[in-house]
């Protein structure tokens, strides 16, 4: 029986991309012969996630897992919104939340972690793209904890518990992880999810992005012709209505149309101390397809 080692197994999966347990399978089953090997997974579909692996996925899931003051997120993309309600993706989702709970959201680490089946996250995507049909990819995690309190998780529009196409982590620190802080932390979710900050306070705000808010209103305020005083103090004004919009404690709470944030959460004796919100597909420009064209094409024309 031919030896079947690892840069042979290696060699197989860069020119098919499958995954490793059935590169070795399909070695042993060819006795080492590359192209039989190939020819075996072509045989069983397995190589067919290699030729998918250009195209646009944009489509997918967002997953969320919740441990003891902890929690992961995680975005899975697909090429269409069909795969999104197929079962085996929707459970390969919330795996891959709940392996980052486990080894956090550094995505080489993540793909190396090994799932129910035996199989890594990265070999079990693979899998599940020959399977499917579709193109897929992770495209990002994040673990958010807290020494004492609750990290709370909410979706938006969820599909299935803990899947959907917006999700929020909200790190509510407090001195016991009570309902009461994880039902705060999952109304700060919901708020999160419709008003899409920017930063936790006024100090994380992004350095670049305020000097080029604070150019375009200096601009605006000399257009009024006013002394630089004036100027001066209007363009402060209008950068604290610009924290109010894109930072978390200044903004208005959604849920009464008043309050600040930062007051709702130092009333119920805790602190804000971090968060993050998934959109599914945010940032990846998308084809647009001409169908019309596309039938003219086939057609000849």
């Amino acid at each position: 029986m031919a030896q079947i080692t690892a840069a042979l197994v290696k060699e197989l999966r860069e020119k098919t991309g499958a995954g490793m347990m059935d590169c070795k399978k399909a070695l042993n089953e060819a006795e080492g012969d590359i192209e039989g090997a190939i020819d075996w997974l072509r045989k069983k579909g397995l190589s067919a996630a290699a030729k998918k692996s250009g195209r646009v996925t944009a489509e997918g899931l967002v997953g969320v897992a919740q441990a003891d003051k902890k929690a992961a997120m995680v975005e899975v993309n697909a090429e269409t919104d069909f795969v999104a309600r197929n079962e085996h993706f929707q459970n390969f989702v919330s795996e891959v939340a709940n392996a980052a709970l486990s080894v956090g959201d550094d995505l080489e680490k993540l793909k190396a972690a090994v799932l129910k089946s035996g199989r890594t996250v990265a070999d079990e995507l693979t899998h599940l793209i020959a399977t499917i049909g579709e193109n897929m990819s992770i495209r990002r995690a994040h673990v958010l904890s807290v020494p004492s309190g609750v990290v709370a998780t909410y979706v938006h529009s969820a599909v299935s518990p803990g899947l959907g196409k917006i999700g929020v982590l909200a790190a509510v620190e407090a001195p016991t992880a009570s309902e009461a802080m994880e039902d705060l932390g999952r109304r700060i979710g919901m708020h999160v999810a419709a008003t899409r900050p920017a930063a936790l306070d006024v100090d994380s705000v992004d350095p670049q992005a305020l000097e080029r808010e604070r150019a375009v209103l200096v601009e605006q305020a000399k257009a009024s012709g006013k002394p630089d005083a004036i100027i001066e103090k209007m363009v402060d004004g209008r950068i604290r209505k610009f924290y109010e919009e894109v930072v978390l404690l200044e903004q208005v709470w959604v849920h009464d149309g008043e309050s600040r944030v930062r007051k709702i959460v130092e009333k119920a004796g805790a602190k804000l101390t971090g968060f993050d919100r998934f959109q599914l597909g945010e940032g990846i420009e998308k084809e647009e397809n001409d169908f019309a064209a596309e039938v003219a094409k086939a057609a000849g024309n």
